[in-house]
């Protein structure tokens, strides 16, 4: 999800790779979305995986003139499919960063389920980050949603939960 007041979606994905810097070998991208965050990390990671479920967000990214480097760029790795089944699917400790932005929490609760959270503490390096897009740390319905990811988040292992108000997330370290 994109923030669309007072940002523009290059300002709000800026900050949200900010928060896990410095970027650095392979990162995750759990939902591609229209392509911003797996653009702007590939530029200093080695490669970037990202994971989309919904073809119609690849054809509006595929028309934007903006987002083409998301299809030429040889460091982006594209995936097809529900991140809660492919993420299972990678190796132990397969990246070095996850940039974790996905739908809200009604639309998909199970990319916020303690399962979910294990699977991606799973797969991240040692030494790690994790950064989870949650919403305005402001609004009363961010505040129980980030609550919650952040208990689920400690239980699933990592060692450390930050939030990261602007951000709009929180950063989890292994």
């Amino acid at each position: 999800m994109h923030r669309i007041k007072d940002v523009d979606p290059w300002q709000d994905t800026q900050r949200k790779i900010a928060a896990i810097t410095p970027i650095s070998g392979r990162v995750l991208d759990t939902v591609t979305g229209l392509g911003y965050t797996a653009i702007l990390a590939s530029r200093a990671a080695e490669s970037v995986t990202t994971i989309e479920l919904d073809p119609g967000a690849q054809e509006m990214a595929r028309l934007n003139p903006w987002l083409q480097e998301l299809f030429n760029n040889l460091k982006i790795i594209q995936l097809m499919g529900d991140a809660y089944e492919v993420v299972p699917t990678f190796e132990d400790e397969s990246f070095g960063r996850i940039i974790h932005d996905p739908l809200t929490f009604s639309l998909a609760g199970d990319l916020y389920s303690g399962v979910f959270y294990r699977e991606l503490y799973r797969i991240l390096k040692r030494g790690g980050r994790l950064f989870h897009y949650i919403g305005d740390p402001n609004s009363k319905a961010s505040g129980g949603v980030t609550r919650g990811a952040l208990r689920r988040l400690q239980e699933s292992g990592f060692t450390r939960v930050v939030r990261r108000p602007e951000a709009y997330g929180v950063v989890a370290y292994t």
